[in-house]
Order: C-alpha cells, then sequence, then structure tokens
C-alpha cells in the first residue's frame, strides 16, 4: 500500500498488511481532523516514510503524537510514545485498500451532526 498527503511532499508505503480501520470521535481526534478519524495501523517497522522532512509532530497528549504535513496541513499520522506502531489515517492511502471499519473509539464525544457507522464500541486500551 502506498500513500501521502495532499500536496505529495510527504509520501509512505506500507510493507505489510495493516490493522482493520478504527473510527475514533474523541474530541482531540474531531478538531485535528474536522469530523471523526478513520485510522489503521502498521508496525512502524513496516512504514516507510519519504519527504519526512516536512512532517511536523505535535504532541497532542502527555502520551502520544500526531504527524501533518507542515506543507499542506493533512493529517498522516498519530503514535503513542514507546509504541512499536504507527497508526495511518485510512483517507491518505491510495486506491482501494480492501480495508473495513470494524471499531470505534468514544461515541459519547461524537458531533452531533453524523450519525455513529453501525460497528462495535470498543474500549481504547484494546486497540
Amino acid at each position: 500500500m502506498h500513500g501521502s498527503c495532499l500536496c505529495g511532499r510527504v509520501t509512505y508505503q506500507i510493507r505489510d498488511t495493516p490493522r482493520s480501520v478504527v473510527g475514533c470521535h474523541c474530541t482531540q481526534c474531531r478538531k485535528t481532523s474536522g469530523h471523526h478519524v478513520a485510522a489503521t495501523r502498521v508496525s512502524s517497522g513496516k512504514l516507510d516514510i519519504q519527504g519526512g522532512a516536512n512532517i511536523t509532530w505535535y504532541q497532542s497528549s502527555d502520551t502520544a503524537e500526531r504527524g501533518f504535513c507542515a506543507n499542506c496541513g493533512s493529517q498522516l499520522f498519530w503514535r503513542t510514545f514507546g509504541s512499536p506502531n504507527t497508526s495511518v489515517m485510512a483517507g491518505t492511502i491510495d486506491g482501494d485498500t480492501g480495508l473495513t471499519m470494524d471499531r470505534q473509539l468514544y461515541p459519547d464525544t461524537k458531533g452531533d451532526y453524523y450519525a455513529l457507522p453501525d460497528v462495535a464500541v470498543v474500549d481504547p486500551s484494546t486497540v
């Protein structure tokens, strides 16, 4: 799988089968994306990033950071400090992915303007 930001200054290749997509409705995800986030996850060692100098990493909490393209602002990645994995925003993957959204987090903080997807609600510690 390949993907990129909107302007193309950051591109990446996933060299493994990523996890299914998880939707997150938490306030942080809503504020950074403008909606809810849909992300897959892969081992950081299986994620090759080109143009990494164009990524701005923002520490969004005491435990995690989010990677954005410094030029176009595309939200690309999310990672917990010390984790061997990186979450990849599913919408930045090029073409068909074959992935499905099968879980969601924090439905109690979703926006009032959309309906929740018909998938299981899970505890954040399980994803």
